[in-house]
């Protein structure tokens, strides 16, 4: 306890008026966002590296955290989403072939607040009853009065669009597990045959293990801004178009789910997590925000057609209505917590997407042949197409 008594004391304030104390471990500061849990007892990396917490300050429900560093292979992303880290316990000294930095160092890099010796024991507890609330975290004042105004100031995630803070800037190709420009590679010169498969990606905020996913089953990965219209996705001549997860309120997101009216039906889709919302809306449905959310890497979901458990990734604090959806839609899984909706298929319009995270990273890899199902989907759109066309 004498060494957290060196570090800047921090206090993080709920909107309900609830009161946490511990240390800022990394920075300093004021932070404001939705707070969550996560349960994983690892991934650490790759969950503040994933831009579905755009918005969010992330409490890890695992005490110890830290122990084996920071390293470039297990980015999600170009950066740090989250608005700030809580943890119980930080461990300084990573033990680890691998590690290449501190977390403290990468959060400080990024300038992102890092806070522990918080009870995360019983703030979990709190947001598992209430539901996920707003929180300021802060290291300048302890004004309890003064943070609780500024946090029940704070707009929260409902009706806001968080994609435009998280998507690329422009589109890129992504080849040999890194961003090239568009202008390098490609298939030109190849008959359509001999060309792999190409798949435009909608970057919501995609995590780079669904590109590196795309990549190892050999397929041409194009990423473009999620502000794109659906001609523009299809003027690339795609053989499918992948949607991507992604922070914030999908009812926020018009300009995409018109885009994915547009496509619908054209080329084969496949949605993830973010993308799964938007897929249901432009398939006439409608989301609504989850009490808490589903942050994890062991949420059980229950195969439909085969009545399979499998486990899963999970990131996300909303969710598609099934009864708001078309009765010919096929809904595929579901979430054995809450029985909430974990995917859907429309075989007619060549689409299906999931609400979990089939690329993992972290967590278990039980539904990873998910992206082999949309490579077979594409494969037999392009031989109907190619045999049609003599």
């Amino acid at each position: 306890m004498s060494l957290l008594r060196k570090k800047p004391p921090a206090i993080l304030v709920l909107e309900d008026g609830s009161v946490y104390r511990g240390y800022a471990f990394a920075s300093s500061g004021e932070t404001l966002g939705e707070v969550v849990f996560n349960t994983g007892m690892t991934g650490y990396q790759e969950i503040i590296t994933d831009p579905s917490y755009k918005g969010q300050i992330v409490t890890m429900t695992y005490p110890l955290i830290g122990n084996y560093g920071i390293n470039p292979e297990d980015m999600e992303s170009g950066g740090i989403h989250l608005e700030g880290f809580i943890v119980r316990e930080y461990q300084p000294h990573p033990s680890n072939w691998r590690s290449r930095m501190t977390l403290k160092d990468f959060l400080e890099l990024h300038g992102k607040l890092g806070v522990e010796d918080i009870d995360t024991r019983a703030l979990t507890r709190r947001i598992r009853l209430e539901g996920a609330m707003r929180g300021i975290i802060s290291t300048e004042t302890a004004d309890i009065d003064l943070l609780l105004s500024r946090v029940r100031a704070y707009p929260g995630l409902v009706g806001r669009d968080l994609i435009k803070e998280v998507t690329c800037k422009q589109p890129y190709r992504w080849k040999d597990g890194k961003q090239q420009a568009l202008s390098s590679g490609g298939s030109a010169g190849l008959s359509r045959r001999e060309q792999p498969l190409r798949v435009v990606v909608l970057d919501c905020g995609v995590k780079y293990n669904i590109l590196r996913n795309l990549e190892i089953l050999g397929c041409e990965v194009l990423v473009l801004p999620a502000t794109a219209a659906g001609k523009e996705m299809l003027s690339y001549k795609p053989d499918g178009v992948l949607l991507s997860n992604g922070p914030g309120d999908p009812a926020a997101l018009p300009y995409i789910v018109e885009a994915t009216e547009y496509v619908l039906g054209k080329v084969p889709i496949f949605g993830i997590c973010l993308g799964h919302q938007i897929l249901g809306q432009a398939l006439g449905g409608r989301t609504e925000k989850l009490k808490f959310g589903h942050h994890g890497v062991n949420q059980p979901v229950k195969n439909m057609r085969s009545g399979r458990i499998e486990i899963t990734s999970q990131n996300h604090g909303f969710v598609v209505v099934p009864e708001s959806l078309p009765d010919n839609l096929e809904k595929t899984y579901d979430n054995l917590n809450d029985r909430t909706s974990e995917g859907m298929c429309y075989e007619s319009e060549l689409a299906f997407s999931v609400q979990y995270h089939p690329e993992a990273a972290p967590g278990p890899h039980d539904v990873n042949y998910l992206f082999k199902k949309f490579v077979s989907l594409m494969e037999t759109k392009r031989n109907k197409t190619d045999d049609s066309d003599h």
